[in-house]
């Protein structure tokens, strides 16, 4: 193997160690945290990818055919901010955050009312075994009254604060929320998700059986192994194909041209003869 070779190879194995196959989301959060709102609040929504977010932009639809980004007629970009002064009920919908690349974020739905009550409930995901505050409010003060709760078209309870909480929530507390309050109205519906508790990990006497991970863990797996690979075999592997090419360039330096002469059989006997005519041979009496 000549130099030109071996750093071709040396090239290919700092590519393969270079190369990552991660993929990076970003989360999509409102400031105050609930998915409804009086006609002229005000909202902020942030696109966060850990430590940064840059690369990410807010978009909304409204229908089907309609999808704009913070700043082309609605909201105002700060950073990694958009901050919507005045809202308006148009401004009801889908809400999340998109790379250049095409990548999304998780999406929220915000709804904004022009009528005298609103349910304030979170909007994201409630992860089972944690609490859920609701607040059933009116515009004007005071917003503490006594207001009936309602999941999927029923009445669960009547609060007469105008608070519920749900405590220890469970997949089966997911459904549509609203409330009213009388003499004030009813809010508009809201859907409260509630997302499963991860599995944790159990004593080590027992047995645990885990599901497979995700495509994307499986893969960077894979990554991973391959690439360690790389990085404990290509040395040794370079290291022989150095030592075999230059055990051959010094194996031919050494080798010297040999010749080889026949000698026929008749040459052979006449040679002996002369080498007995050339012995003399001595008695002693």
């Amino acid at each position: 193997m000549d130099k030109t070779s071996v750093e071709r190879l040396l090239v290919v194995t700092s590519l393969l160690i270079c190369t990552t196959n991660q993929v990076i989301t970003a989360h999509l959060t409102v400031s105050p945290n609930s998915s409804q709102f009086f006609k002229g609040d005000t909202v902020s929504l942030s696109c966060k990818e850990d430590d940064s977010s840059a690369g990410w932009t807010l978009r909304k639809n409204i229908t089907k055919q309609n999808i704009t980004q913070c700043g082309d007629g609605w909201g105002e970009p700060a950073g990694s901010l958009c901050i919507i002064d005045y809202l308006f009920p148009w401004d009801s919908g889908v809400y999340w955050c998109e790379s250049r690349e095409g990548s999304t974020s998780n999406s929220i739905t915000i709804t904004v009312t022009g009528g005298a009550v609103i349910l304030q409930s979170p909007v994201l995901p409630v992860m089972e075994g944690h609490d859920v505050s609701l607040h059933c409010q009116t515009k004007r003060p005071p917003s503490n009254h006594s207001a009936d709760f309602y999941k999927d078209g029923s009445l669960i309870r009547t609060e007469p604060t105008g608070h519920m909480t749900i405590h220890h929530v469970t997949k089966s507390d997911e459904g549509l929320y609203k409330c009213h309050i009388s003499s004030h109205g009813e809010s508009p519906p809201s859907w409260i998700y509630v997302t499963e508790k991860p599995m944790t990990t159990s004593s080590p006497t027992s047995t645990t059986f885990t599901s497979s991970p995700p495509p994307s863990s499986t893969s960077l797996q894979l990554v991973i192994t391959l690439l360690l690979h790389l990085v404990v075999f290509c040395p040794y592997l370079i290291s022989t194909l150095l030592m075999v090419s230059l055990y051959r360039h010094r194996h031919r330096g050494n080798d010297l041209p040999v010749s080889m002469v026949m000698t026929s059989p008749e040459q052979a006997e006449r040679g002996l003869d002369n080498d007995y005519d050339n012995v003399t041979t001595e008695h002693h009496f």
